[in-house]
């Protein structure tokens, strides 16, 4: 039986899963017998006590008297948010600095390799105090504050923006708009006649433009930040700590996606742009509807990366007080509460599944991209 190749192979995988299952056995035996020599309980009913400590940023009602399982949501959607918002900024200025670094322009060129280097060598931590302590700290107080227009305010208590509310008739407008883009976006891959498909698109507008009017008189108020005494009232407060952790890992991350980025581009064979100048197509055309599309297929797997780093990146927020995940529930709650293993258990899992929902979008987005062959 052992010269079995199939039954050797079984028989080896079965001892390796019974090892590891009793290690696991032998891991959480010790773990609960020393919780037990020190007096402290485990399971999650500490998620039902008062707090009883603030919180600088919740998108959601927060109060003192809210409960532990709060504190997990409220820093769970700050953590959400600065991934989200950097992920964004990053792709966008990644994508820009990647394009530069290929530039027929010598200074630009040599500008996009320059960031490159110099931001891409630095720790990341570095960049989050340089940009809390050495840049946002010195900004003017409210007083004084640098003002964009009439509507956006800079100072050292954080960015000031116009707060947008929509009425409920404004978000039918707006779900409306949305169905009828969606729907003439369906029309576009299954039409074929270019006269059909533009006939579509001016219907589509036509009936675009009441909504759109009726949505700039009356469908939402703009809410301008006004200053009260010694700080803004109204409008959308971003604090500090989140615009320096926004700024620190959307440069950082931008650096590594504009290599991503570079290297995709070149790995397109330049028979195709030479194909495409041929036709007379426009350098900008070239790009996005030639190369771009093709380098795509290299792009997305390591770019991927990149976003799962910038989000498990964002739990450095705490060493600047950004009200994230760690800094508020594997923080504050475990400090106060001492269920290291379920509030940290807790963490770990939140970090996990947004990287897997990140990987899985992106894999799926991939699949789309990826060049089918019969």
């Amino acid at each position: 039986m052992w010269r079995n190749v199939r039954l050797r192979g079984l028989f080896i995988q079965v001892i390796v899963i019974a090892l590891l299952l009793l290690a696991g056995g032998w891991i959480i035996h010790n773990t609960l017998n020393n919780l037990e020599s020190r007096g402290i309980t485990t399971g999650f009913g500490f998620l039902t006590q008062q707090a009883g400590f603030g919180i600088i940023q919740s998108l959601v009602p927060y109060d003192e008297s809210h409960t532990f399982a709060r504190t997990f949501v409220v820093g769970l959607l700050n953590t959400l948010l600065v991934s989200f918002l950097g992920i964004i900024l990053a792709t966008v200025l990644g994508f820009f600095i990647g394009i530069a670094r290929l530039s027929s322009n010598w200074l630009l060129a040599r500008l996009a390799g320059a960031y490159i280097e110099v931001f891409r060598n630095i720790p990341l931590l570095l960049q989050i105090l340089f940009w809390y302590f050495a840049v946002l700290a010195v900004l003017p107080s409210p007083r004084q504050s640098l003002a964009l227009g009439d509507s956006i305010f800079i100072n050292i208590r954080g960015l000031f923006v116009p707060d947008i509310t929509v009425h409920q008739f404004g978000l039918l407008g707006l779900a409306t708009l949305s169905m009828l883009i969606i729907w003439q976006g369906l029309r576009k891959t299954a039409l074929k006649d270019h006269g059909q498909l533009l006939k579509g698109v001016a219907a589509l507008v036509l009936m675009a433009l009441p909504w759109l009017f009726w949505l700039a008189t009356d469908g939402f108020v703009l809410e301008k930040p006004v200053l009260k005494g010694f700080n803004f009232t109204g409008g959308i407060q971003l604090l500090p700590e989140l615009c320096a952790l926004l700024l620190a890992l959307s440069i950082y991350t931008a650096a590594f996606i504009g290599e991503v980025v570079r290297s995709g581009i070149e790995s397109v064979s330049k028979g195709q742009t030479e194909a495409a100048q041929a036709l007379g197509l426009k350098d900008s055309k070239i790009l996005s509807k030639v190369v771009i599309p093709q380098a795509m297929r290299v792009i997305i797997p390591p770019l991927t990366n990149q976003y799962l780093n910038l989000a498990k990146n964002s739990s450095l927020a705490t060493a600047i007080g950004y009200p994230d995940l760690v800094n508020v529930f594997a923080g504050t709650t475990l400090n106060q509460t001492g269920q290291a293993v379920e509030v940290i258990a807790m963490t770990m899992a939140v970090y996990l599944t947004m990287s897997l929902l990140v990987s899985v979008f992106m894999n799926l987005y991939n699949r789309r991209m990826a060049l089918v062959e019969r």
